[in-house]
């Protein structure tokens, strides 16, 4: 068995580019956001208990973001139908990302080899990128844990 282990992106290197469906069937780039701060979190599958509190987390803290001139985007593996049934379920008021064939996330070092439960697989690494207003990456956060995670974001960011 061939293993991979991901290429983690550094601050200060460029955010790789993509578009993808969102959970309208709308394209969505990030370059659509040039000028702007970006939160990108990627996450393993909607509906699961981890991924459900960590995107709750994320609407709870939508608004000081917002005030503070982030837009949050959440990317899964996970089909648009999928994403807004979860979003709907949710609540959530950002836009979710279909990455079905795993590009995006393997771009940003967030699919691949990881350990889980003790066990070595290959599968999406929870991750969270700050990128800022020029496309660069801010703060790159990988194997984090749902609970808590936001709150670690909002103090890395001083809200």
């Amino acid at each position: 068995m061939t293993t991979s282990t991901p290429t983690r992106l550094e601050p200060g290197a460029d955010a790789p580019d993509f578009t993808l469906t969102d959970q309208d069937g709308h394209a969505v780039s990030l370059s659509d956001y040039r000028g702007k701060r970006v939160i990108l979190y990627t996450y393993p599958e909607a509906f699961t208990p981890g991924c459900t509190a960590e995107a709750c987390d994320f609407r709870e803290s939508d608004a000081p973001l917002r005030a503070a001139g982030y837009t949050i985007l959440g990317i899964s593996s996970d089909d648009p139908e999928k994403l807004a049934e979860f979003r709907e379920a949710e609540h959530l008021d950002f836009t979710l990302l279909s990455d079905a064939d795993h590009a995006v996330q393997t771009a940003y070092g967030a699919y691949g080899e990881r350990n889980k439960y003790g066990r070595i697989a290959v599968g999406p690494i929870r991750s969270t990128f700050v990128i800022d207003e020029h496309g660069k990456i801010a703060e790159a956060l990988y194997n984090v844990r749902a609970a808590g995670h936001v709150a670690r974001i909002l103090k890395l960011l001083g809200l």
